[in-house]
């Protein structure tokens, strides 16, 4: 027996005996997942920040304050970092300025919040390994998700304190949220098209990854921005945000895929009811 016979049979032994990791293996190598993580965290990117800017023009003061607290528990952020976050959010500027950036953000943010809303939407859609949604059952579910988003993140300091009980509590209290954020967020961008149930693995593995990139944040990021703020001035704060985005966003879009992949694999197929035959043809009437 030839080595080419003899690797073909090792390789068909595998793929038989744990098929999960084959077809794992296969979706990470062919997905570009990368690629499709680094133009989502482009996206959040472009999004986050004119809405910044608006939420400082035209938000009510307690409104700015929560959103402060919610990026300092997010970022841990400290020092010169803290006090860039506090000037664009205090308020302090001229009234025609404020209002004219408000304007120009408003429109921006709203035009840079369906580009992210369509590029979380496509990640989930090549999680699945389904077709694009027609703009006509997906428009206003872009809208949606991004202003649950916000609401999300306005929330994420009293979170994370577990409402005033501490960080014992507010941990895995974070762990629930995001796993039921990211839970949410699958089975709206995906148009209903996968049901809830073999959705869990993904946004279980999300929540996990939410979890501990929140407590590397907080080791990491607060000494990263100052002295990339030190060194570089607003570029260097830009990128280390940027980088960080990229982090985040690379490890949704791989836990949505593992989570995928494990959804539709033995032995989880059995327990969460997952029939590709009927999922594509839900999948057709979805977008008919």
């Amino acid at each position: 027996m030839s080595w080419a016979t003899r690797l073909r049979s090792i390789r068909t032994g595998v793929e038989r005996r744990f098929p999960v990791l084959t077809e794992l293996t296969g979706r990470l190598v062919s997905g570009n997942l990368l690629d499709g993580a680094t133009r989502l965290a482009a996206q959040a990117f472009l999004a986050a920040v004119p809405l910044l800017f608006a939420l400082a023009a035209f938000a009510p003061f307690a409104v700015r304050d929560q959103m402060r607290e919610s990026l300092r528990a997010v970022f841990g952020l400290t020092g010169p970092a803290d006090d860039q976050l506090r000037q664009v959010l205090d308020g302090s500027a001229p009234e025609s300025v404020r209002e004219t950036t408000g304007i120009v953000g408003a429109v921006v943010a709203l035009v840079s919040a369906t580009s992210f809303s369509r590029a979380m939407a496509r990640v989930c859609e090549r999680a699945w390994g389904l077709p694009k949604a027609g703009t006509r059952i997906a428009a206003w579910r872009w809208l949606v998700w991004l202003l649950a988003l916000v609401v999300v993140l306005l929330l994420q300091a009293p979170v994370r304190d577990g409402f005033g009980v501490g960080t014992w509590l507010g941990l895995p209290l974070y762990f629930l949220v995001t796993t039921g954020v990211w839970l949410w967020t699958q089975h709206l961008l995906l148009a209903k098209r996968v049901a809830w149930l073999p959705l869990l693995p993904g946004a279980v593995l999300a929540g996990v990854a939410s979890s501990v990139l929140s407590v590397t944040a907080h080791l990491y990021m607060p000494g990263a921005l100052n002295r990339a703020l030190g060194e570089y001035g607003s570029l260097g704060l830009v990128l280390t945000l940027l980088s960080w985005l990229i982090v985040v966003c690379a490890a949704l879009t791989f836990a949505f895929t593992i989570g995928a992949v494990l959804a539709q694999e033995p032995p989880l197929d059995r327990y969460l009811g997952t029939d590709r035959g009927e999922g594509e043809s839900a999948d057709a009437e979805a977008l008919q």
